[in-house]
């Protein structure tokens, strides 16, 4: 299952409610460094694994879980001792919380994967902002802030952060609204929540905004994860690249980060090798 659909795998999320933590059920060594490091799913593109494979490379690397995962995976990680460190919270790249017209049906499902992260250890549930679609980006902030504010409630309560994606609008979205830190962190100080915060994607904002390291130093506080991939191509972060991911991760690191990175490129090569050197070069 592509990364993109893991976001509409919602189906029988409510029933997992009742699934006990898989924090702590199995033990593992996780990998040197600060950063807590995962994957998504795109990672292993080429290799054909099902979710227990994908799990038991991503345990063996010493990393932590598996973003965007569907409701089916979370038993399998938790075999592994793994966790799923971003669950898909119902809304959509184009079809978002932006949009008052979204919000009774989006509201429905993320308070079930709410629950659902909850029970089962998970910190992380995504939220996508949507497509302009003719909405300012005032009136669209507005919508978002004001559906944010109904369910921040239920997050704190529960210990699970909402993280509104950052994508690029450029070359990927075009036309997603939240495009721009800027944005991002003004939604998260008009909703002021501990548990409402932003998914940084590092490619994605290179695109948009570049001068990586000084906007992550200065929002930090509005950040509660991070994902990786190259520019250009969205493909592994190496020599060709116009990132270097040591000097970022190692910024990311020195302001106390306690989150999660989590990798999410397309590699064009080996891509068991590929994400054993992308993840050293992430170990800061």
């Amino acid at each position: 299952m592509g990364r993109r659909q893991f976001l509409t795998a919602l189906a029988g999320l409510s029933a997992l409610a009742a699934t006990p933590s898989m924090l702590g059920e199995c033990s593992f060594t996780p990998r040197k460094g600060r950063l807590k490091q995962a994957v998504c799913g795109g990672v292993f593109s080429g290799l054909k694994l099902d979710i227990e494979g994908m799990c038991r490379e991503t345990a063996k690397l010493g990393l932590y879980g598996i973003d965007l995962v569907g409701p089916s995976a979370f038993p399998t990680l938790k075999q592994h001792g793994l966790i799923p460190t971003m669950v898909p919270g119902g809304s959509g790249i184009q079809w978002g919380i932006n949009d008052k017209k979204n919000h009774a049906a989006i509201e429905v499902k993320l308070r079930e994967a709410i629950e659902a992260a909850a029970a089962a250890g998970a910190p992380n549930v995504i939220v996508l902002a949507g497509d302009r679609k003719g909405l300012t980006d005032e009136e669209g902030l507005d919508n978002s802030a004001q559906f944010l504010s109904k369910v921040k409630g239920l997050a704190e309560e529960k210990g699970v952060t909402l993280c509104m994606e950052l994508l690029n609008s450029k070359v990927d979205h075009r036309g997603y609204m939240c495009d721009h830190t800027s944005w991002g962190v003004k939604l998260c100080k008009a909703v002021n929540s501990p548990r409402v915060k932003l998914l940084y994607d590092i490619y994605h904002m290179q695109i948009m905004e570049g001068d990586i390291i000084r906007t992550i130093r200065d929002n930090i506080q509005y950040i509660g994860h991070f994902h990786t991939a190259g520019n250009p191509g969205r493909h592994e972060f190496d020599e060709t690249q116009e990132m270097n991911y040591g000097p970022i991760c190692r910024a990311i690191a020195d302001t106390g980060y306690q989150g999660y990175l989590s990798h999410e490129y397309s590699p064009t090569r080996d891509p068991l090798g590929t994400l054993e050197k992308m993840v050293k070069i992430c170990e800061v």
